[in-house]
């Protein structure tokens, strides 16, 4: 059966990263994907120039009228913005109970630009980061919920992955995915820990420029394959596979002139 998927985040027009990223990246790998639009940004390769909010109240309804008809097997949460927003997407997550929810906590763009207000970041910690079955943070964004500066080690990780895992519930499995993509040098080595076993998934850096949505690409690549593969570190290794191929193709395309998107459909659109 193919996996309905639902990714819950924010747009970003020029479609390397937030829902329109995912919905490709979904596609790509075998899930039908479906949105809620939980944020509008004006945003390009080279920065977010402007953000609008999309009422609490219109998240809800969105959510339940979808849920209402259609199977959802997967749900992937990004960029929510506000506090109220995280609060609704919270509340809701509570009521529908999906078997796989990968949280991504999107808190800054690659340009640097702030995508999650300060109020927001208790309600998420505190209401949605303990029904996550899938954590991905990079390190800032580790830090950030731990209230500690960022893991620069290996040997940091396996700490900070820990402490993370303590934050979610224990009703089923749980796990944190914990990127190393902010790690000085050419390894990015990420951490799989489900607060028994503690798996590296070795990585090597590539030299692109070419990196915006990378994270969003990854947690919606977690989500569409989950439900599909019945073994999260093999998911997770696939997960990952697929974004290193995406990235190391993604001078294929031609989009802008900053962080530019990776290449989603490398497995489908023959090499130029």
């Amino acid at each position: 059966m193919i996996p309905n998927t639902l990714t819950i985040a924010g747009v970003d027009p020029s479609g390397g990263a937030g829902i329109l990223a995912d919905i490709k990246a979904m596609s790509a790998l075998g899930a039908y994907g479906t949105a809620v639009v939980a944020a509008l940004t004006a945003q390009n390769t080279q920065g977010v120039t402007a953000i609008s909010a999309v009422p609490h109240e219109f998240v809800t309804a969105q959510i339940d009228t979808l849920f209402a008809d259609v199977r959802i097997d997967a749900v992937k949460i990004g960029m929510l913005g506000q506090k109220l927003v995280t609060r609704a997407v919270a509340e809701r997550m509570e009521h529908w109970r999906p078997t796989h929810l990968v949280l991504d906590p999107v808190m800054v763009a690659k340009s640097g630009d702030h995508l999650l207000e300060r109020a927001a970041v208790n309600e998420l910690r505190d209401s949605l980061l303990p029904q996550a079955t899938m954590l991905t943070p990079n390190l800032p964004e580790a830090g950030v919920l731990l209230g500690s500066s960022s893991a620069d080690s290996v040997r940091e990780m396996r700490r900070v992955a820990e402490k993370l895992r303590r934050l979610l519930d224990d009703r089923g499995e749980r796990w944190v995915f914990l990127k190393g993509g902010h790690l000085p040098g050419n390894d990015t080595i990420d951490i799989l820990h489900d607060g028994d076993r503690m798996i590296e998934l070795p990585g090597t850096r590539i030299i692109t420029p070419n990196t915006h949505g990378t994270g969003c690409t990854l947690s919606a690549a977690l989500a569409a394959l989950l439900p599909q593969v019945n073994d999260v570190p093999e998911a997770a290794k696939r997960a990952k596979a697929y974004l290193v191929a995406a990235i190391a193709r993604s001078g294929e395309l031609s989009v802008g002139s900053g962080h530019g998107p990776v290449q989603h459909f490398h497995a489908w659109w023959p090499a130029p």
